[in-house]
């Protein structure tokens, strides 16, 4: 999708819930959003919502009986289970009967336990607005008139408009001493009516929160997208999220091996693969946003800073790259900046590769912090002590690295520097990832950027297995049509109007078997082998595309007039980034004549 300035989130460590909302009565997060979200260890929840006049008569519609309520709590479990999302937000703003609300607690409680059931680890959460009673009337708290909400489901979304009382009252609750946690006070951040904070003073709110002990509800952290200038979007997000970051817990996901980041966020003003622009245009895909880092600003002594931040320019794969930049002080000859917090239990042979470019006066080094994976589970830990290890790197005559170099493909990009390591470990889990920089000269001021292009933590095995072969490929809904589209080349020209009035079109969907925890993304491409003239020889491979998933939409592709055999043909590009031998591919001949409205396969 070409998109000048999109929205994109990608301070996911900061973050446990995602709630994906809107004003329809059911709102599904888009599957790049959830992927995105469950990439980094957080849940995403879609939401459920009545309002006003119309919503005061779907309620009493649902809620007339048991098996009306069971009905629309079953076919909301269904739609989380199908698409893949860990529960709802259930905001119901207009008044409920006597009936209506006394079958909504059930109704919730039903909805919570069959989530819980199908979905492990989901969650239900309600937003105040409705009382036991059913009258419609924002508390801004939790209390005796709704907590029976609360007590029927996983979590309280309060209203905005509180105040410290309101904290402070809830902490006297006895009902509520025990899951405190669960309670998410509102903090509007486009700070409508009378609230705490809000906009880039949202901080305050958290403060208040993190002094009672509430976890928070963060809504419409988008303003600093929608109310703000677009093109400054990245530095606003980082200013925003910067200011709260001292009171949010820092969220470590758990994954297995292979670790890998080259901190795409989802867009950029070029796609590039091994440090090469391969496509030339502003793009989004949130599916291609990959593992996130910490990104913030640290001040140091004296002039001293240091600042990680994304960086469209000059990535490594995908749209961007992770800048560390800053003034090394006088008075220290090396800072660390922290970039990853997780857990990654480690392979007794682990391979580690660092793509990386330095600005003149610097030393740059990669340290691994890591613990006995026993002891570090990924769940309610906090102080575990972790040792540190700055691996030197292995020369290129290594082994390992001549493997890795073989599979890569690319081992002296222009302008990168890439460093291999290897670690002999038993038990062990990674913890975080961090970067040093170090001074070169005298002691002295010094400015400094690093641009990371790429981490990757492998198992060192898995370097001497053989690529996956995909099997052939299924085409299906074809639609051939005459008019603009494609120049032929994978890119959408729009101004040929001349010159593409009268070619042939393919619009057609693919999809294919292959196992999503050994692919980055696929690559699609297609060739003529064969017509209209018989005399030509076939057609060089041409791109039409990249897939985050089994599927992919081939829209207004401009081919060559019937009769024509065509090839579709999907390249996996592994986790690593490796490409695969091309005997390894997915295939699919596709071939039509004059008339033909569905092709031959």
């Amino acid at each position: 999708m070409e998109v000048e300035a999109p929205y994109v989130f990608y301070h996911w460590s900061l973050i446990d819930i995602f709630n994906y909302f809107s004003h329809q009565m059911v709102t599904i997060p888009p599957a790049c959003w959830t992927n995105a979200a469950h990439k980094h260890g957080v849940l995403s929840l879609g939401t459920f919502i009545t309002e006003w006049t119309d919503g005061a008569q779907m309620c009493e519609k649902f809620l007339a009986d048991e098996e009306s309520y069971r009905a629309v709590a079953d076919r909301l479990v269904q739609i989380s289970h199908y698409y893949g999302f860990d529960g709802w937000l259930v905001n119901i703003e207009n008044v409920l009967s006597a009936t209506a609300v006394k079958n909504m607690v059930l109704f919730l409680r039903y909805l919570t336990d069959q989530m819980h059931e199908r979905v492990p680890g989901s969650v239900i959460v309600w937003y105040d607005s409705v009382l036991k009673d059913g009258s419609l009337k924002w508390q801004n708290e939790l209390n005796n008139d709704n907590r029976v909400f609360f007590d029927a489901c996983d979590g309280f979304f309060t209203n905005y408009n509180w105040t410290e009382q309101s904290l402070e009252h809830m902490k006297t609750l006895s009902f509520a001493q025990e899951r405190q946690v669960d309670i998410f006070v509102g903090v509007d951040v486009f700070a409508r009516s009378d609230v705490v904070g809000g906009k880039f003073e949202t901080n305050k709110a958290l403060d208040l929160l993190r002094k009672h002990g509430f976890s928070a509800a963060i809504f419409a952290p988008g303003w600093v997208y929608e109310c703000n200038d677009k093109q400054d979007f990245r530095n606003n997000q980082d200013k925003f999220w910067g200011l709260l970051r001292d009171h949010l817990h820092v969220h470590r996901p758990s994954s297995l091996l292979p670790l890998v980041s080259s901190f795409c966020q989802g867009f950029g003003k070029s796609f590039y693969r091994n440090g090469q622009v391969e496509l030339q245009n502003s793009w989004f895909n949130l599916s291609a946003q990959e593992l996130q880092p910490f990104y913030h600003r640290e001040e140091l002594e004296g002039e001293g800073w240091l600042r990680t931040r994304g960086c469209p320019e000059g990535a490594w794969t995908g749209g961007s790259a992770l800048l560390i930049e800053g003034v090394l002080p006088a008075g220290l000859p090396k800072i660390c900046a922290r970039i990853f917090a997780l857990h990654v239990p480690l392979a007794t042979r682990t391979f580690v590769s660092f793509v990386y470019q330095p600005s003149e006066g610097v030393s740059v080094s990669l340290e691994l912090k890591m613990a006995d994976a026993a002891l570090c589970s990924h769940t309610k830990t906090k102080d575990i002590t972790a040792s540190s290890v700055v691996p030197a790197a292995l020369r290129e005559d290594h082994e390992l690295v001549k493997q890795f170099a073989q599979s890569c493909g690319v081992w002296r990009p222009d302008g990168w520097t890439r460093r291999c390591f290897e670690l002999e470990l038993s038990g062990c889990a990674l913890r975080d990832i961090c970067v040093n920089i170090t001074r070169d000269g005298p002691a002295q001021d010094t400015q400094f950027n690093c641009r990371v292009g790429e981490i990757m933590v492998l198992d060192a095995e898995s370097l001497l297995v053989s690529p996956r072969s995909m099997p052939n490929i299924c085409v299906s809904d074809i639609v051939w049509q005459r008019g603009v589209g494609s120049s032929g080349d994978g890119s959408r020209d729009t101004t040929a109007l001349t010159t593409t009035a009268s070619k042939l079109h393919l619009n057609a969907t693919l999809q294919w078997n292959y196992p999503s925890q050994l692919a980055r993304y696929f690559r699609i491409h297609w060739r003529r082998l064969r017509g209209p003239d018989p005399r030509v020889p076939p057609g060089p491979l041409a791109p039409v595309g990249r897939s985050y998933s089994s599927l992919f939409r081939v829209v207004d592709l401009a081919v060559p007039d019937p009769p024509t055999l065509l090839e579709l043909v999907v390249e996996p590009v592994t986790r690593e980034g490796f490409s695969v031998p091309d005997e390894h591919w997915g295939r699919r001949l596709l071939s039509y004549t004059e008339g033909d409205n569905t092709g031959r396969k």
